[in-house]
């Protein structure tokens, strides 16, 4: 057994041999190559191909790994808004809810980009080293073919002096066996080479519409779920405009730099009727000759556009005649009761939009 290990490596080292001498005389020009261009146009095609299906397989893996670390850092962020977002606040629990469902949407995306795209890639990609095998093959009989027909027409010129047909007859049938190993494998790859490059255009078809589609559902989805999480975080700012969360209480005579402070608390009830004609509102006196009904004036330092029918809306530089609620227990905190000067608008409007006017 082991004399025959050795009689077949020496005959493969032979053959390598042989092949790479023809090679280099081919390379020379010593010697001719056997030539098929439409082979060669189906070769060109099938490395442009394999190069494309490459790039494309380790793009799209790149981009999955990606898409799983946004998942990554998108939940840590969601944990974080649940966290800092305070259970006492209005949509505390929808919102828990939608942070959840995002992360959701993402472990479905990443497992359908996997399941459904990268899977059918890699096994499109996997006909490529087959092929490639199959191809190099080829090459290789190719070369002996060429060998075995030139080492005969060296033999049929010896031979002929010598008149040695038996020579002659067993190198032909050595050209003929090289040459039909060679036509089988050529004929085969003429057919599979462009039949493997046709079908580039169903499979990319097929392959990009599942990407696409999945990409529309996944931003359909989490959009839903951000237009929910947006809705929440509106309320929120809604209900903190008008004060109810605010745990402070401070005076009306306070003068807030800008609306995003507390809303002022204004008691608007207390009117001390022995000032001889000047009313008193929290310590500011108002002179005798506003209008009846009218505390004190108040001018507006912020733009306020009103969210329902029971409030005010104005420009900054405005001013607004503050009046009394109709029923005290409707009065809200940090909200006043006003109609804008010289107009018949009436309506509640936060306090620290405006400062009081001396």
């Amino acid at each position: 057994m082991a004399e025959n290990k050795g009689m077949l490596l020496a005959k493969s080292v032979q053959k390598h041999a042989g092949r790479a001498k023809e090679k280099l005389l081919q390379n020379l020009g010593k010697v001719d190559r056997t030539a098929d261009e439409i082979f060669d146009e189906h070769l060109t095609n099938f490395n442009r191909q394999h190069t494309c299906a490459t790039r494309l397989q380790k793009e799209f893996s790149n981009y999955i790994r990606c898409i799983r670390a946004v998942q990554n850092a998108s939940k840590s962020l969601m944990e974080a808004v649940a966290e800092v977002y305070e259970s006492q606040w209005t949509g505390s629990e929808p919102l828990y809810a939608q942070t959840k469902a995002i992360d959701t949407q993402f472990q479905h995306f990443s497992y359908k980009l996997a399941d459904q795209v990268l899977k059918q890639l890699d096994t499109y990609s996997l006909q490529f080293p087959e092929m490639k095998k199959k191809i190099d093959k080829r090459g290789r009989k190719l070369v002996d073919y060429d060998s075995q027909r030139h080492s005969f027409q060296s033999l049929q010129a010896n031979a002929a002096k010598r008149k040695d047909d038996i020579k002659v007859t067993k190198g032909r049938e050595q050209l003929e066996e090289a040459k039909s190993t060679y036509e089988i494998l050529n004929s085969e790859l003429h057919d599979e080479l462009p039949a493997l490059f046709d079908s580039r255009i169903l499979f990319l078809v097929t392959n990009l519409q599942t990407l696409f589609a999945c990409e529309q559902q996944f931003h359909s989805e989490t959009s839903k779920v951000y237009a929910e999480l947006e809705a929440i975080v509106d309320k929120l700012a809604t209900e903190s405009q008008r004060g109810s969360y605010t745990l402070k209480k401070i005076n009306a005579n306070s003068n807030p730099s800008s609306p995003a402070q507390s809303p002022v608390k204004t008691n608007l009830s207390i009117v001390n009727s022995d000032t001889n004609g000047v009313a008193i509102t929290n310590g500011r006196t108002t002179t005798a000759d506003l209008p009846p009904g009218v505390l004190y004036r108040v001018k507006a330092t912020y733009k306020y556009v009103r969210e329902d029918v029971d409030e005010l809306s104005f420009e900054v530089g405005d001013t607004i005649d503050v009046v009394e609620y109709e029923d005290p227990e409707d009065q809200e905190e940090g909200w006043l009761m006003g109609t804008k000067a010289g107009t018949n608008e009436k309506g509640m409007f936060p306090a620290n939009f405006t400062r009081p006017l001396e």
